[in-house]
């Protein structure tokens, strides 16, 4: 990760963004765990990995049940990368690593457009919302 968050800043951030700096992370250290691996520094790549496998666990706990399937599919997915990360940890295997990061490098640009789109108009929500309750005002009998 690039940038250094101080407690406030975290604080300020929607759980959408937290959960794209959460994808950065994990794919953050991911690829540092393939370099430690690479450069045969198998206690660091350990450390890494480890990181990656909280970071999942993480955003599995914060999962929305009530959003439905995607939910479920994506705690399975989540569940399906710590094992493969648990997998590559004891055999220090490169090749599943970067089968993990590729998932989740996808998984985190379809969840950083669904956050550009959901931005890309934010006074289309406020005007559905106002126009559902105006509707419900004016069918109102006094």
């Amino acid at each position: 990760m690039t940038e250094i968050f101080t407690e406030s800043a975290i604080h300020q951030k929607s759980p959408q963004e937290i959960t794209a700096l959460l994808y950065e992370g994990c794919m953050t250290n991911l690829e540092e765990a393939i370099d430690f691996i690479n450069s045969k520094d198998y206690i660091l790549a350990n450390r890494k990995l480890q990181n990656a496998n909280d970071i999942l666990q993480r955003l599995g706990a914060g999962l929305n049940y009530d959003a439905g399937i995607i939910a479920d599919q994506l705690d399975a997915l989540y569940n399906y990368m710590a094992d493969k990360i648990v997998e590559a940890n004891l055999n220090k295997d490169v090749k599943i690593i970067k089968e993990v990061l590729r998932s989740l490098e996808e998984i985190s640009a379809a969840w950083n457009q669904a956050m550009k789109n959901k931005t890309a108009d934010p006074a289309a929500g406020i005007r559905k919302k106002a126009s559902a309750y105006e509707k419900s005002v004016l069918t109102e009998e006094y």
